[in-house]
């Protein structure tokens, strides 16, 4: 079984998201079949199917979240340090084009949220960046065009 590396931030997260699952949505899930029945003929019961496919949906994301929660391997971010990008490293790019400052902390898979400043281990950009240190210049192909940015910064936070 092949290990889901993430920060414990990132752990915690699915942990609160499968509690909120598993002790609040399935409950309320089963009020709703179960009142839907109530209401007699299921084949017609829109009511019924709905709640139906609203319980499938939360038992696929629980059973997605065990599994995740089972494989992953938790990294502390505060106890790395070095002078190379790698999984945690926050880094400080600017863009060669238009010298726009961004920043971006290296994560797991399951806990990317570009919006936050997060990005997955298997992005384009994580890629290009891992290994890199401050000063170089690193290529990025993306959906967008191909972007040069040069390594400002990288902290261990």
């Amino acid at each position: 079984m092949e290990k889901v590396p993430m920060t414990a931030a990132g752990y915690a997260m699915l942990q609160a998201e499968l509690k909120e699952r598993t002790s609040v949505e399935r409950p309320r899930i089963v009020e709703a079949i179960s009142e839907a029945r109530a209401h007699g003929d299921l084949s017609e019961n829109a009511e019924y199917h709905a709640a139906k496919e609203a319980q499938s949906h939360n038992e696929g994301r629980i059973a997605e979240l065990e599994d995740k929660l089972g494989r992953a391997e938790i990294i502390d971010v505060s106890k790395l340090s070095g002078d190379t990008v790698k999984f945690g490293a926050t880094v400080t790019l600017i863009d060669e084009d238009t010298e726009e400052e961004k920043q971006y902390m290296i994560v797991g898979d399951v806990e990317a949220d570009v919006k936050q400043g997060k990005i997955s281990i298997s992005s384009p950009i994580a890629r290009a960046l891992i290994g890199k240190s401050v000063g170089d210049s690193v290529e990025v192909s993306a959906p967008g065009g191909s972007r040069s940015y040069e390594i400002e910064d990288i902290k261990f936070i």
